[in-house]
């Protein structure tokens, strides 16, 4: 029996799709598995227990990433499965602050109480919200992962004329592109010729600040910035400065803090991005079909720490090693194999970083804990499990 401790609400389309060798609760003790959407676990005490944690959503800012790796914890994310309500939610944030659309909501619902004045109040007070239409205006996408492919090509279809930067842009997302997306030659060139710059970079050490008083200061006056990533690329001071200066004419966040709230030409959203039945869904049935095929089978698909391990089953017993990514080691588990009369009938290795993983279908007689501690004593070797 698998136990899997549920740290959110997760959607029970997800969660319909454990078996009967699941269970799965709020606080249940010593998990194999954890579903987690947005709780923080950077303080939590992990148990020695854990084998792995899903994340039902992309960002993975919540979760002791480095901590996870040296215990041997995979961790998953669901990369793609909230991107079209994301997508929308970008798509209405441009329209937001092209339109002063809420700055005008925010006027009309001070007219209650007028009575049979409020038509004629209304057009007279709406030459206040003349905005611009998004129609030919220049869009600069940064990152270009499954998100912000979204958007650029749906902006291409709305007349937005897309331009987009991702050094690390993946043959994927290439493929789903539009052709019509010009490829930026430099960070600073989007930033610069931009009137509408949108955010779809991961937030980690390399990233926090992005958008700075230096980016700032290379961006066209009256920019509309929206940031649908994460809060931190931006870093407030500057923000503040580039609206007061008039550079930054609206900046749309998703991620909104007190002091960014508190800011003119801020339309701060709370965090409704894949907010959407839809993507929960999605989400859910992602991480919770990863997590099963990871227990059950020992495959790895949309890890952030792991590499991408998959072997279909042979039928053999399987083996799981993670291991540190140094010179020797597959010599050291095949040595190990072959000392207890393990003949390997399929095997794949994958590396990621300082970590390797294995999965290795064996054929002979095995005593599963004897086989694990003799493994757990090899110096380098992080986990082993027998399935």
């Amino acid at each position: 029996m698998y136990r899997i401790d549920l740290l959110n609400k997760i959607s029970e389309k997800g969660l319909n799709l454990f078996t009967e060798k699941y269970e799965y609760r709020t606080d249940i003790p010593d998990p194999d598995g954890i579903l987690v959407r947005s709780k923080e676990m950077k303080e939590m005490t992990l148990p020695s227990s854990l084998k792995a944690i899903a994340r039902a959503g992309a960002g993975v800012n919540n979760i002791p990433i480095d901590k996870c790796s040296e215990k041997g914890i995979v961790v998953f994310n669901t990369p793609g499965a909230n991107a079209n309500g994301v997508k929308e939610l970008v798509v209405l944030g441009m329209l937001l602050a092209a339109r002063n659309v809420a700055e005008g909501l925010s006027w009309a619902k001070g007219l209650v109480g007028e009575g049979d004045k409020v038509p004629d109040l209304i057009e007279k007070g709406k030459a206040k919200f003349v905005g611009t239409e998004i129609l030919g205006k220049k869009l600069g996408v940064v990152g270009l992962g499954a998100i912000g492919t979204m958007i650029a090509n749906t902006a291409e279809d709305l007349g937005m004329e897309v331009m987009g930067y991702d050094p690390f842009l993946s043959i994927e997302a290439a493929w789903k592109l539009s052709r019509n997306i010009k490829k930026a030659p430099s960070l600073d060139r989007l930033l610069s010729e931009s009137d509408y710059i949108t955010l779809h970079v991961p937030q980690n050490k390399d990233t926090k600040g992005f958008m700075n008083a230096e980016k700032f200061a290379i961006m066209k006056k009256g920019v509309v910035l929206l940031n649908f990533a994460r809060g931190g690329l931006v870093e407030t001071a500057a923000l503040k400065k580039a609206i007061a200066d008039g550079v930054v004419s609206r900046y749309v966040t998703d991620f909104p803090d007190e002091e960014v709230i508190k800011t003119d030409k801020v339309i701060a959203i709370p965090h409704l991005g894949a907010s959407t039945e839809e993507s929960e869904e999605n989400c859910a049935i992602m991480a919770t079909m990863q997590i099963m095929d990871f227990l059950e089978n020992g495959n790895i698909k949309n890890s952030v720490n792991f590499p991408e391990c998959i072997l279909d089953r042979s039928g053999k017993t399987r083996l799981t090693i993670s291991n540190k990514n140094e010179p020797g080691m597959i010599e050291k588990i095949t040595h190990l194999l072959a000392d207890n009369k393990l003949n390997i009938a399929d095997m794949i290795n994958k590396s990621r970083g300082s970590i390797a993983y294995n999965i290795i279908d064996v054929e002979g007689e095995i005593s599963a804990a004897d086989l694990i501690k003799k493994f757990e004593s090899v110096n380098g070797i992080i986990g082993v499990r027998v399935l």
